[in-house]
This record gives C-alpha cells, structure tokens and sequence, in this order.
C-alpha cells in the first residue's frame, strides 16, 4: 500500500473530553439551533445569512471578522440570523493547494493533522465564546464530523461531494440544518435526490459502527451555478431558475421546501463583487412571487476583512488565500441594506 500510517488520531471523544463545552455554551448552542430550525420549518420568516470567509486561515483575524458581524447581527435581528462561515477544510478542484485548518493549522507550514483537529475545535469554541455564534463548516469529511457536532449550527455538502453516499447518509443522522449544493454540472435532479436519501432514514456504517438514522428533516437545497461543457461559469439564483426548483420539488413528498442561494462560486463567476447585486435580485424575486419567498430562506455569502484574495505567504490580515472575498466595509452595507429591503 502507497500509504505511510503516521499515527493513530484521537476520537472525537477523545478530543470533547479535552476541550469540552460549558452549559452555558450548550445552552447557546441549544437557543440558536431552535431558532434555525424554526426559520427552515417555515415557522419564521427570518433570513439566514451564512456568511464569512472562502476558508478559516487564521485564527484572530476569523474572530476579528465574526466579532464584527455580531455588531451587526445586533441591527438587524429581527430579519436577519446570521450564522458566521467557519469553513475548516476546503475542498480543492485538482487536490493541490491550502486544504484548511484542519490540515494546515498554519498555511506557511506542513500539514498536521492533529494539531488540525485541535485548532479547528478550539476556533470554533472561540466564535462561541466570544461573540455567542454557532458556526457554519463544510462537511467535506463526514468521519470528522463529529469532532465539531456539538458545536455547529449548519452544515453544507459541496457540489462535488453531493452525489456521494456516505455524506447523504451521515447528512440523515444530523439534526441541524444541512445545505446540499447542486453539482459543478448544474443538474438540480442530483441535489434533488441528495436531498430525498439525507431525509429518509438508514442503516449505515460510520466510524466503525452499525448506526441507524432517522432522517434529517431539516436538508435543503444551495444554487451555486454550475460549469457548461465548454468550462463557462453560468448562474442559477434568477427568477425563472428559482421558480424551476420551486416546481421540482413540488413533485416530490420532501419537507420543508427551501434554497440557500449562494452568492459566489458560478453563480458570479467568482467575481466576488457580484455577490451584493445578486443578493439583491435574489430579494426582488421574492418580492414578486409567493413561492419564491417562502422558498428562499437566505443567502451564503463569501465575506472577510479586506477585500478580494491574497497567494500563501503575503500575510495581510484579513484577506482570504483561497478565492475572493467581499471587504468588510461592503459586507456591513449589504447587510443593513438587505434588512432594509425585507
């Protein structure tokens, strides 16, 4: 075998015991998880904004930047729950490059794996801490869940981990919200049938164990656009686009029907300044269809301090070093301006 087994990793239990959450901070957890449960079950008409950084690199200017939007949040919590984007591990399109905290605690140094799962853990708790937020990660590894589940307040599958088995079916034992993006070829039939298996429940194994799961009625949909044949970067957050899905799922027996649109990736092509025009037309759909804004539950938005991106190495605080970000003084406008508009 092609592998060198460097050293037994601890347990997620293992690692809880280490760095274990108060019941004060349980008891945050316990309050937000309500509240967003209520907002995807349609019992509230708040907005989510799932918004932050492409990736989590650095541990005080994560905080710097989430501190902020509690500011915010504090504006606009009557029409807006903001849930921070602390996204740990990244996926990577060839599998080069920065591929999160988890891996690289620090981005100018080799990737350890331990120190990874303690970093991500105690950033999270930090978020938690500090501002009273639980966060947002991407479940790009399911066995590593649960090193971070009794924190987390919303969980996205990729649009290249969507078709897989095990993130569907692990996507069915949680109870939070899980986002399903459609796949890089725009076919919603996949993030449709995503959505169905992460609903229903299972008989599955998961981290050497025979686990049975109830099904998560809480899965949802996320429009990212989509890459044509040709490699073109094309959108799916229009009027007629989220009327389609309204209609799709319409034909099946899911529960409560809902989309996150994000605001980057294809949808603008990763021009990260497009981000606030599309939120906005988002918004003025919603105000001219019924369907559309009881399916529209908010928006994932890619946000740090500065904006756009930097290469590893450049050490300007605050700026992602994975794709382009919106400024902070931009994010703090669209923000009000959206609260503004609902």
């Amino acid at each position: 075998m092609n592998m060198n087994f460097e050293r037994k990793l601890p347990i997620p239990l293992e690692i809880k015991e280490q760095y274990p959450l108060s019941e004060e901070l349980k008891k945050i957890v316990d309050k937000r998880a309500e509240e967003i449960s209520d907002i995807f079950s349609g019992k509230s008409d708040k907005l989510v904004l799932v918004i932050g950084p492409c990736s989590a690199d650095n541990e005080d200017s994560v905080i710097d930047y989430i501190s902020r939007l509690r500011t915010v949040q504090d504006k606009v919590e009557d029409k807006i729950f903001i849930i921070p984007r602390i996204y740990t591990n990244k996926p990577r399109t060839t599998g080069d490059g920065y591929k999160g905290m988890l891996h690289q605690p620090n981005p100018d140094e080799k990737p350890d794996m331990l120190k990874g799962i303690v970093a991500i853990r105690n950033l999270h708790m930090r978020a938690l801490k500090e501002t009273g937020f639980s966060c947002a990660d991407e479940m790009l590894y399911p066995e590593n869940y649960r090193y971070l589940n009794d924190i987390l307040a919303y969980v996205a599958i990729g649009a290249r981990s969507v078709e897989n088995q095990q993130h569907r079916l692990v996507s069915s034992g949680l109870d939070i919200p899980v986002g399903m993006k459609n796949p890089t070829s725009g076919d919603i039939s996949v993030m449709m049938n995503s959505i169905t298996a992460a609903q229903h429940k299972h008989t599955f194994i998961y981290r050497g164990w025979e686990v049975h799961s109830e099904g998560n009625p809480l899965t949802h949909a996320i429009l990212r656009g989509y890459v044509n044949k040709h490699g073109q970067s094309l959108p799916n957050y229009h009027y007629e686009d989220l009327l389609h899905l309204a209609e799709a799922y319409a034909k099946t027996d899911l529960v409560n029907p809902g989309v996150i649109v994000d605001t980057n990736h294809a949808n603008s092509g990763k021009k990260y300044l497009e981000q606030t025009r599309i939120a906005k037309e988002v918004l003025h759909s919603c105000r001219h269809d019924n369907d559309i804004k009881k399916l529209v539950k908010g928006f994932m938005i890619e946000s740090y301090i500065e904006d756009g991106a930097q290469k590893i190495g450049e050490h300007t605080y605050g700026k992602s070093i994975t794709d382009p970000c919106l400024g902070w003084e931009k994010t703090e406008k669209l923000i009000l301006d959206m609260a503004n508009l609902l």
